[in-house]
């Protein structure tokens, strides 16, 4: 009889993050957020005391990336364009992909219509010893899985 393949879960921490086909290694965590489907609740005639559920409104929870500080400014500068109002050239596809453990992609996740909602500046310490990091809280428009 024929050994099944293992099919064994990916580790967290083998990620790459893409942004416009820019493939982006300073992040240190990503964190994908929940998507939900809205209910609306229907009741059909006024004979039936069953409510009818149908499906209302997808909402997503923002994408958040984060990394230690730099000198790159590509990603504050992204933020300041929002700002600065250029909502509709900043919006841009970001992929995120666990890898396996020898490096060879595995799930991806594709973000459409991306632009940053909140930059959260790092916090400094004269006690600590850790690196400084920057968190940046997207928002999208739609998420596709593949794999």
């Amino acid at each position: 009889m024929p050994v099944a393949a293992r099919n064994d879960p990916y580790r967290n921490f083998r990620f790459r993050v893409d942004i416009d086909g820019v493939s982006v290694a300073t992040f240190s965590e990503v964190t994908i957020s929940d998507t939900t489907h809205d209910v609306i609740e229907y009741r059909w005639g006024d004979m039936e005391p069953t409510m009818y559920k149908m499906n209302g409104l997808i909402k997503h929870a923002n994408l958040s990336l984060t990394s230690g500080v730099t000198d790159n400014l590509d990603l504050y500068n992204w933020h300041k364009d929002i700002g600065d109002g250029k909502i509709n050239s900043s919006r841009k596809k970001v992929q995120v992909t666990l890898l396996h453990e020898d490096g060879k992609d595995g799930p991806q996740w594709t973000f459409a219509n991306c632009w940053p909602t909140k930059y959260t500046a790092p916090v400094g310490s004269a006690k600590g010893n850790e690196f400084a990091i920057e968190k940046l809280e997207i928002v999208y428009e739609r998420i596709e899985r593949s794999k």
